[in-house]
């Protein structure tokens, strides 16, 4: 039996599916429970409220439980280059789905490469590169001959160093680590599975004559550097998406890769840049499920069927869109000088107010209400906060005695 995921379910059937994570008194992850019973446990004193950085709530008990007992609970991990999605699967519930928007693009932005915004290319000429360039011009003086100049020796050799990840990949990778770590701090994770990706890119986009293996994908560098740190969570298994034998999950032909989809009820949209959970969630739905699913032949004494084996209940859960803030990151200062050869503080998280870049807080403006992260102010004739929402577009500038501290940063927006 496979459960369907329904979309019309009242909020009183939703909140009998979920299940609120419960930790022992001493921190371990214990199985998840009900609403109903926790508040129970909240109003007579057995266990304290607490929220995690992946946007869960959940519960840790006072005194020791009864028994400490766990059942089999799967992570499926979807990588992406701009987006990945994160799923966390018993055999009963879906208990967890997540949406992330990784920081690839904009960490490329940062180091002065070329990136793609709305199909033109943008090359950052503000890039960490130039300013370190344009700050070493001015500390050696190229009139003198080259042993007097100002140069220094190298503190260690970093074009030998094997290895190494680019930053923008290894932020990638690091952003999903963090989701899971927090995860598996709230779940009794059993098993990990983590999604290969294994795509010649120079016969995938149409170039007739192409060499095959001389291109490569920005989602295959670093994959196996990830998978070797989540071995130290729980155990990991890896799986190709273009498995031909109906247990791969995205990219094998048209009608298996919707044959495993179809038997968990699961439907995906072609946006993937749409924040919903039919857009990547899904696919670590799949690859959570395919550890209580399989398709594979049962002997029979005449003849062996093929057809799905074991069973899996595929159920509406919490959803999160997580990305990470995007304020300006401490500089040494702007390029520019003012007057008198003056150059201004630039970027870092430090303001004038009780709050910092970063904070979740609650402004007021006009008679509304808005939730958002700081990401800037002003401190000159008027002083104001700007706050932005999780995709880092300004709601507004609000006055600094109408801005209440939610939360101190953690680096992350979650919605």
């Amino acid at each position: 039996m496979v459960g369907h995921r329904n979309t019309q379910l009242s909020r009183k059937g939703l909140s009998l599916m979920i299940r609120v994570p419960v930790q022992n008194p001493n921190g371990s992850p214990a199985m998840p429970t009900k609403a109903s019973r926790v508040r129970r446990w909240i109003e007579e004193g057995k266990a304290t409220e607490h929220w995690n950085d992946a946007g869960l709530y959940y519960v840790r008990l006072v005194a020791e439980p009864s028994g400490c007992q766990t059942q089999k609970i799967v992570i499926g991990c979807d990588p992406g280059k701009n987006y990945t999605g994160i799923a966390v699967q018993s055999a009963k519930l879906t208990l967890y789905t997540a949406h992330l928007v990784l920081p690839f693009e904009r960490v490329k932005e940062r180091l002065g490469s070329a990136v793609i915004k709305q199909g033109k290319v943008i090359k950052n000429v503000r890039g960490r590169a130039l300013q370190r360039r344009v700050r070493r011009g001015r500390r050696i003086n190229r009139k003198v001959p080259f042993n007097q100049r100002a140069h220094r020796q190298k503190r260690f050799d970093n074009r030998r160093k094997k290895g190494k990840l680019a930053p923008s990949i290894r932020a990638s990778r690091e952003m999903e680590i963090r989701i899971i770590t927090e995860l598996s701090k709230v779940f009794p994770i059993t098993t990990i599975v983590y999604e290969l990706v294994k795509a010649d890119v120079d016969l995938t986009s149409s170039r007739k004559g192409a060499r095959s293996g001389k291109g490569f994908s920005p989602v295959m560098v670093g994959q196996n550097w990830c998978v070797e740190k989540l071995k130290s969570i729980a155990p990991v298994k890896t799986k190709y998406g273009w498995q031909k034998n109906n247990n791969g999950t995205s990219q094998m032909p048209l009608a298996e890769e919707l044959r495993f989809r179809k038997h968990l009820g699961l439907e995906k949209v072609k946006d993937k840049k749409a924040q919903v959970p039919e857009s990547h969630a899904v696919d670590g739905i799949a690859l959570a499920a395919s550890e209580f699913v399989r398709y594979g032949v049962t002997p029979r004494k005449n003849c062996d069927t093929w057809g799905w084996k074991g069973s899996v209940n595929i159920s509406p859960g919490v959803f999160r869109v997580i990305t990470r803030s995007a304020y300006f990151r401490r500089a040494l200062h702007f390029d520019n000088a003012e007057k008198g050869g003056i150059r201004k503080r630039k970027g870092g998280t430090i303001t004038p107010f009780k709050v910092r870049l970063g904070d979740k807080v609650l402004a007021e403006k006009a008679g509304k209400i808005y939730i958002g992260w700081v990401g800037g102010f002003t401190d000159g004739k008027t002083k104001n906060i700007s706050v932005y929402n999780h995709n880092w577009r300004r709601m507004g500038q609000f006055s600094p005695q109408k801005v209440q501290l939610i939360r101190r940063s953690n680096k992350l927006c979650v919605v």
